[in-house]
């Protein structure tokens, strides 16, 4: 309908996160709320705005679009023309067009906002205690979406038609599910089932309840989550935490725990197991839900086993209203780690599950809604004050960035071998995908495939070249040779220092430290204890390790005796393993006689893991990282930290600095220091040296910030050390926040570091 009045109009194109967060409705309420006439729509990742009235009422509406938006929303006027008044009698939301230009953002999946959880909690409301509670602000995502535009019928929320209450929420403008896709009750939405040898049930409450008792007996159950499945037992009980360990074969690797939320802030529960400062406890009670790695208090209350050697809890707060029930119901701790076979990415699949782990657990709490794609839990770990990002994932990705110039090209870049994850960038924008773990499995390669099909078939751009790292026995390397398009090699270590350059914004000349275990570098050997000196696309390698040859290839790694006998040897000192396993070490020995299988390395990764076998820590890992993880604990341990003012000598090997790590090796060696001073004195040093090598640098270059990229710098006693040291001396030093600073964040550092060299 239209009238006859004379009236001012403007067309508004709308950018940014402004999908799946109720922006439409949200349009429509503030142009009711200024008098204005017209229609929005979503369009292909885009919101259109046709709206007529006062001039004033229209400027104050434009304001309002950004300065009041959902919470969730990130909006951006790119258009706004003045066009002819069509007289508009009202103001609607039209059907989505689908067509158009793809200017998509596709938002992560967020935990319960604070009006669901007043209707979870309300024995009067029609939602109460219904595991699926959602709205425009919170809810499943990512994980859902099959296509776009987003719309339910592009959802795996397709099956389940609105019953006619959802549908009038779903229709009200007023509501605050009015168009908010996931919507569901209990009569129409989806619902639990509880299985194990004895029993199968449907009900929803029957089956939590069925759980929590099982979990209670100290049973092992996979419950299907929003981005994929998790390994559940009873966090309190050393047994059952114990018999997980044995049953998926993971000895040692620390478990996260799924904390209720208790008291005002929620965190009651979590004060008693980890020491809380304020930037954790918000990270904490993000919407994305993180994983949070915090010291933990001593004694604790779980089970020893939890994270044994290790002086840090993994917690997170429920991600969903599911498991809000689910723990609450519980009462504590719950042990809460990723459904998979080890280095795998988290299971969706209901089938797969129970072929692939029922060796595993006792039975299954899962739900009839299709997780489209796996999304498993996102990981920080506190260092200097801010909770740094491990591993990206649900809540947190895809991490969508913009780029401060626009590209010549699509393109796709594979990331690493392990923590893998991939990127795709095209005009100015960069978007990240969730964590899809070690290469080296099958299954892997599988979602690592279908991950790049999706993000291009998500945002409708398809890469035109792609960037892979230099290393060319990767799997992602080797994937990306069989494919009909260019390739473009990036240095390993490179990408990590433009990692770092790009999450700051930072042009201007800096020095990267990138230490971590092994990539790949230009002169064929290992590097892994790099300093480079310049900005993205002008990277000069400046300084290094002196280099020891290193004898086993992949079983490095898992193998931290290998490191320490290469140090032996190549010191012409014999090693004598404390383990009984004289014909691998005589193998490994002629291996590095011959240099067979053998090449010289740089790397700090693996001088953490000689000295964690030298301590006595470990010879023989069996997760990734175990090792540095455990000398930084130990080190962690000593009541008073270890002081000193040594650093390592620099020597000049060609254009290259080296670091010589020789006064380290007989340091560890010495035993009138305890183990823990030892460990202690490593860390300090090899700090102090950070220190010296910038101050020798600056001497002669313009510096204007040291950074610290690599895996290696997830170490928090480490970078904490670097970090201070440099303050003292008034030197800027940047880590990474948003973007993981170990191999997680290798894609994005190629995109970084491709976008440079382009443009240079």
């Amino acid at each position: 309908m239209k009238n006859d009045m004379p009236q001012t109009a403007l067309k508004l194109q709308v950018t940014g996160r402004v999908q799946a967060v109720g922006f439409r409705p949200f349009v429509y309420r503030i142009a009711l709320a200024h008098q204005l006439k017209g229609w929005v729509r979503n369009s292909v990742g885009l919101v259109d705005i046709h709206v007529e009235g006062e001039a004033a009422q229209l400027a104050q509406f434009c304001e309002d679009l950004i300065a009041k938006a959902p919470p969730l929303a990130r909006p951006e006027i790119t258009q706004k023309i003045v066009v002819a008044d069509e007289g508009f009698a009202d103001f609607c939301i039209r059907d989505s067009n689908a067509a158009g230009e793809a200017l998509i953002h596709i938002p992560p999946d967020q935990a319960m906002c604070p009006d669901c959880e007043r209707e979870l909690l309300n024995p009067l409301d029609r939602r109460y205690r219904y595991p699926f509670t959602n709205c425009t602000q919170c809810g499943p995502r990512y994980t859902i979406i099959r296509t776009v535009p987003y719309d339910r019928k592009n959802t795996s929320m397709s099956v389940f038609p609105l019953c006619p209450p959802c549908l009038l929420e779903y229709e009200a403008p007023s509501n605050r599910r009015f168009h908010a896709e996931p919507n569901a009750c209990p009569d129409c939405g989806p619902q639990l089932c509880f299985q194990n040898d004895n029993v199968l049930i449907k009900d929803t409450a029957s089956a939590l309840a069925a759980a929590v008792t099982a979990l209670k007996q100290g049973q092992i159950l996979a419950v299907k989550g929003v981005g994929g499945y998790h390994l559940m037992c009873d966090a309190h009980n050393a047994q059952a935490v114990q018999k997980l360990r044995d049953n998926k074969h993971r000895p040692h690797k620390p478990l996260a725990l799924l904390l209720p939320a208790t008291g005002a802030d929620g965190l009651e529960t979590v004060k008693t197991l980890v020491a809380l400062d304020a930037n954790s406890a918000l990270m904490l009670q993000d919407a994305a839900r993180p994983i949070i790695l915090l010291p933990k208090k001593i004694p604790s209350a779980v089970a020893e086993n939890i994270a044994p050697g290790l002086s840090e809890l993994g917690v997170m707060l429920p991600p969903s209203p599911f498991h809000q029930m689910l723990s609450t119901d519980f009462g504590h701790a719950l042990v809460a780690t990723s459904a998979n076979i080890s280095g795998e990415p988290v299971l969706t699949d209901d089938d797969a599950v129970k072929q692939r782990l029922s060796a595993v657990v006792d039975g299954y709490l899962s739900h009839n809604r299709d997780i489209v794609r796996p999304a498993d839990d996102s990981v920080s770990r506190l260092i200097a004050g801010k909770p740094r990002r491990i591993r990206l994932g649900r809540g947190s990705a895809p991490l969508e960035w913009a780029l401060k110039h626009s590209l010549p090209q699509p393109v796709l870049a594979l990331g690493g071998h392990l923590k893998n994850t991939v990127a795709l960038a095209w005009g100015k924008r960069l978007v990240v995908s969730p964590h899809i773990g070690d290469l080296s499995a099958h299954r892997s390669m599988l979602v690592f495939q279908q991950v790049i099909a999706d993000l291009q078939a998500l945002y409708q751009v398809k890469a035109e070249a792609l960037l892979t790292d230099a290393h060319p026995q990767y799997a992602s390397s080797r994937w990306a040779k069989a494919q009909p398009l260019p390739l473009i090699p990036i240095s390993h270590h490179r990408a990590h220092a433009s990692a770092l350059a790009g999450e700051h914004g930072r042009e201007d000349r800096g020095l990267v430290l990138t230490w971590d275990g092994v990539g790949l570098g230009d002169d064929g050997s290992l590097w892994g204890g790099e300093a480079f000196l310049g900005c993205p696309g002008d990277w000069q390698r400046v300084a290094s390790f002196r280099p020891f040859h290193l004898a086993g290839g992949d079983k490095l790694g898992l193998e931290p005796w290998r490191s320490a006998a290469a140090l032996h040897w190549e010191l012409g000192l014999p090693y004598a393993q404390s383990t009984d396993n004289k014909p691998a070490l005589a193998l490994a020995h002629q291996a590095w006689l011959r240099r067979i299988n053998t090449l010289p390395s740089s790397a700090v990764g693996r001088l953490f893991d000689a000295a964690a076998a030298m301590l006595g820590l470990l010879e023989y890992a069996s997760h990734d990282g175990e090792a540095p993880m455990r000398l930084e604990a130990l080190a962690e341990s000593l009541e008073t930290p270890v002081e000193t003012r040594a650093y390592l000598a620099l020597l000049q090997m060609g254009d290259v600095l080296r670091f010589d790590w020789e006064p380290l090796f007989y340091l560890l060696k010495n035993t009138r220091y305890s183990p823990a001073q030892r460990a202690g004195l490593l860390h300090r040093i090899l700090a102090n040296s950070a220190l010296h090598l910038y101050q020798q640098l600056s001497q002669k270059h313009d510096i204007h910030w040291l950074g610290l990229a690599g895996g290696v710098f997830q170490n928090r006693l480490l970078s904490e050390n670097i970090k201070a040291l440099m303050q003292a001396q008034d030197v800027e030093c940047l880590l990474a926040t948003a973007i993981p600073t170990n191999d997680g964040g290798l894609s994005y550092g190629q995109l970084i570091e491709y976008a440079a060299q382009t443009r240079r």
